[in-house]
């Protein structure tokens, strides 16, 4: 098998690079101010705890394909504890990073220790 790199290839790449450096910078390049609308900014506040749940909730109700079957899984006890956390100080500074913390200080021990 040979690493050869043909132009059409090369040409994808270069332009794929000049597309995002565009997109990326045009907010740079703007001489005049520019805001997001308030339903966007609004909109933009939720994206990470969405990202978050997304990432999540499939890996902790399935377990290569199938649904998990028994109460002895430590992401189960691990994102308990995480949910606790956050209601309990919801409303406060650094609640997201305190329920992943929580929820790993949890999923750790369980997980390694006893090999759930």
């Amino acid at each position: 098998m040979t690493a050869e790199t043909d132009l059409w290839t090369v040409l994808i790449i270069l332009g794929l690079t000049v597309v995002t450096v565009l997109t990326r910078s045009l907010f740079f390049i703007s001489s005049k101010p520019w805001h997001l609308p308030h339903w966007a900014q609004r909109g933009l506040q939720y994206a990470p705890i969405a990202a978050l749940a997304a990432v999540i909730v499939p890996e902790l109700v399935m377990t290569q394909g199938l649904f998990i079957h028994t109460w002895q899984d430590a992401r189960l006890f691990a994102a308990a504890a995480g949910a606790l956390w956050f209601w309990w100080h919801k409303g406060q500074g650094q609640a997201v990073l305190g329920t992943i913390v929580v929820g790993m200080a949890v999923y750790l021990p369980l997980h390694m220790g006893w090999g759930w």
